[in-house]
């Protein structure tokens, strides 16, 4: 994500519509409270299960990419809590929106992935919604955590969506990509419907994406034991998002 720059390139300038460093730490800070606040993922006992579900469409294929690589550590983070299930849901192109088969391990979610790539079209993020609804009937869901950086939906559905997940105990983690109002005010309100937090990153900030993937995977595998457990193993080059937990 990074990119090579000489000794002499002059110091990027900051477009002024968008938020501050200092606003943007205060708003993980926030993610992060809420996420501490949040009750426990699942009985006792049980296995986690998260929905990981993106975006696919054109715009989204650098942060697909970093995903793919990415996911394992959710993985990593689980297994020493005693484990996690995933299912990738995704969007693309005019109608398409599939899931994948539940799975256990980084290996199979990561070949899963690689075979897919970004294509144009509208955002499905009510599919989504109404997906993890399905499943959780079936048997509990944890946590659904959606990575995004579009809204081109009606609100009024995707909030009757996401008020069927909040009655369920099924929380939405909306992880924003970028400075879209129109998308941050949709997450935020999906967020809120279903008890869940919203958290917005800079694009192409992978490391920041990395912490809220392994914060997730922690929760829903281990609910706040498991996120102070994470915070625990954190040490001064940790980065932002876990070391902020109070």
């Amino acid at each position: 994500m990074s990119q090579d720059r000489s000794d002499r390139a002059p110091a990027p300038t900051r477009n002024p519509n968008e938020p501050s460093v200092a606003s943007g730490r205060a708003e993980i800070d926030q993610f992060l409270a809420r996420v501490k606040a949040l009750g426990p993922a699942g009985e006792p006992g049980e296995r986690g299960r998260l929905i990981f579900a993106l975006d696919a469409t054109m715009s989204r294929q650098p942060t697909w990419d970093s995903a793919c690589r990415l996911q394992a550590d959710m993985f990593r983070e689980a297994a020493a809590v005693g484990g996690l299930d995933i299912q990738l849901v995704y969007y693309r192109g005019l109608a398409e929106c599939r899931a994948s088969p539940w799975v256990a391990e980084a290996g199979r979610l990561g070949a899963l992935m690689e075979r897919i790539d970004c294509r144009g079209g509208h955002t499905q993020i009510a599919k989504v919604l109404a997906h993890a609804r399905r499943e959780n009937d079936a048997r509990k869901v944890a946590v659904l955590v959606f990575i995004g950086d579009a809204m081109e939906e009606s609100l009024d559905d995707l909030c009757a969506a996401a008020g069927e997940l909040g009655l369920r105990n099924v929380k939405a983690f909306m992880f924003q990509e970028g400075y879209d109002p129109v998308c941050e005010q949709a997450f935020r309100v999906i967020a809120r419907l279903t008890g869940g937090a919203f958290c917005r990153f800079a694009p192409g900030a992978a490391h920041e994406l990395a912490d809220l993937l392994r914060a997730a995977a922690a929760y829903a595998a281990g609910g706040m034991k498991a996120l102070t457990a994470l915070k625990a193993r954190q040490n001064a080059g940790a980065v932002m998002l876990l070391e902020q937990l109070k």
